[in-house]
């Protein structure tokens, strides 16, 4: 076993070292795992939303912020972006198939937390 070795693409022999700074896959973790990444992939889970939209579900984020991110899932595949030719320009955000299926456990993560999160709390209420 090749140290640092931890994922094969099917049907391929490339092999991801995810451990090197030069690795596609560590890029793509990355911008997933990012500050706002999570919480673009965990919004768009249940509805197609629109820039302003995402902006207003994800409270803290900056407009920079929020663009950069959604750059870099588009450019991973993850989200797909939809703008509509009017004045001003609508632009739409929603997953990929890729996109569901990488926030799936992200949502069911955020899921864990705050059903723990509840539990400690009723737990300490008299």
């Amino acid at each position: 076993m090749t140290v640092g070795t931890q994922f094969t693409r099917s049907g391929a022999t490339e092999r991801y070292e995810v451990f090197h700074t030069d690795c596609p896959a560590r890029e793509m973790v990355g911008h997933v795992t990012s500050r706002w990444g999570i919480w673009v992939l965990i919004s768009l889970q249940t509805n197609d939303l629109r820039f302003f939209e995402l902006r207003e579900s994800i409270r803290g984020v900056s407009e920079k912020m929020l663009s950069q991110t959604l750059r870099g899932l588009v450019e991973d595949g993850l989200i797909w972006r939809r703008v509509e030719p009017t004045t001003p320009p609508q632009v739409t955000y929603g997953l990929t198939e890729f996109g569901r299926d990488v926030g799936e456990p992200l949502a069911d993560l955020f899921g864990r937390i705050t059903s723990r999160l509840s539990a400690e709390l009723a737990d300490l209420q008299p």
